[in-house]
């Protein structure tokens, strides 16, 4: 099975991860990471900081002449900021502590009960761990799983089905044509006129000194009815899906399928009719389900939708307390992004692959992917013919 840990600072010298339990014997293109990597830092609404991270994988360890050892992956990606703040961040004790401290806690952030917690007076400690930076590691294991679930012909893709107050027109597309129109969008939305309408929105955002949130989806075709389980509340897919994408800085909510908005209609609005043909198998005709039930997956598409609240990090900063002097103040100003959600769907699709490598590999599990192509061709053959 799958596990990682990342480590690092926003600001410190780089971010390293480690990734165990992949299986030996894949191809692994660190320029399609390289590529992930640099998606993650685009989109209409970023910040400053783009403009110094060219972010480039490393791989130091589990890869040999490309191919997977079956050994844990070490990668690390540099921070290129870091040699500005050497002499505030350096983890030896010639560090300058007294330099950009931070005392007065950003509302929306974790500054200041991160820092009742473990007992800091600057919330610098707090704050460069707690940074959405950290996502540039998951969004490295992501990419590089993805590698993984490709060879099973298991496909992602995510947009943004809206931005503050810009809604994407609910339309049925074509998984090719959604694929084509969000490479076009600066904001990865599948509609031109949204996409359009949310630049706009952003730049009134911006000239305000306001950030704007906004809700994304992701679509995964390929994966076989049956991974999951329902036997025990931890091994349920929808429930490891949903804790992955809430562990994304910023995501305040997560639905599957009609989500939320099957609490407001009837059980025939909601429910997926079951239909059998010679040709097709067991399919329905609706996907209101977001291609689970139960904890376990059916055939159809997955969707999953998550909601990003706006950035809290203002320039025109809220009210806020001194941590030291406890006089009220305006909160800290860091260098942040008017909007980040376009990113989001980058580390939404990121950190979802790990959870579904690992439902295969607990249906599948192998040490090679040879084997573990034959156990799912095996296990096709036998839906097929249920």
């Amino acid at each position: 099975m799958l596990r990682f840990l990342t480590a690092g600072e926003s600001h410190g010298p780089q971010l390293t991860v480690i990734l165990e339990g992949m299986p030996s014997g894949i191809k692994i293109d660190r320029e399609s990471i390289n590529q992930w990597l640099a998606d993650r830092q685009k989109g209409y609404g970023r910040g400053g900081r783009m403009a110094i991270e060219r972010d480039q994988v490393s791989i130091l360890s589990g890869i040999r002449g490309g191919y997977t050892l079956g050994s844990p992956i070490t990668m690390v990606i540099e921070n290129k900021d870091w040699t500005n703040w050497r002499e505030l961040m350096t983890a030896e004790d010639t560090a300058v502590l007294s330099k950009r401290k931070v005392t007065r806690p950003r509302p929306g952030h974790v500054d200041l009960a991160g820092a009742i917690k473990y007992r800091h007076q600057d919330m610098r400690n707090v704050l460069e761990r707690a940074s959405a930076r950290e996502t540039a590691a998951r969004v490295a294991v992501g990419a590089l799983v993805w590698q993984f679930l490709n060879l099973l012909n298991i496909e992602v893709l995510a947009h943004v089905i809206s931005l503050g107050p810009v809604k994407c027109p609910s339309q049925e597309m074509d998984w090719e044509v959604v694929q084509e129109q969000i490479r076009r969008s600066s904001v990865c939305c599948a509609d031109d006129e949204a996409s359009a309408a949310m630049v706009k929105a952003i730049d009134r955002a911006r000239e305000a000194g306001e950030t704007l949130g906004g809700v994304f989806e992701i679509m995964v075709r390929g994966l076989p009815p049956g991974l999951g389980s329902y036997v025990h509340w931890d091994r349920r897919l929808d429930g490891l899906l949903a804790q992955a994408l809430m562990s994304i800085q910023g995501i305040k909510g997560v639905e599957i399928g009609l989500g939320f908005r099957a609490g407001f209609l009837s059980g025939s609005q909601v429910h997926d009719p079951i239909y059998y043909g010679a040709q097709e198998g067991f399919y329905r005709p609706t996907n209101g389900a977001g291609g689970l039930e139960g904890g376990v997956t059916n055939g159809e598409i997955l969707v999953l939708r998550a909601a990003m609240k706006p950035i809290p990090t203002l320039m025109k900063p809220l009210a806020s307390v001194d941590v030291i002097t406890k006089e009220p103040v305006e909160a800290t100003k860091e260098r942040s992004d008017v909007c980040a959600v376009p990113a989001a769907t980058v580390v939404g699709k990121a950190v979802i692959a790990p959870v579904l490598a690992n439902a295969l590999l607990e249906k599948f599990g192998h040490d090679n992917i040879d084997e573990i192509k034959k156990a799912w061709q095996d296990y096709w053959d036998y839906v097929r013919d249920f």
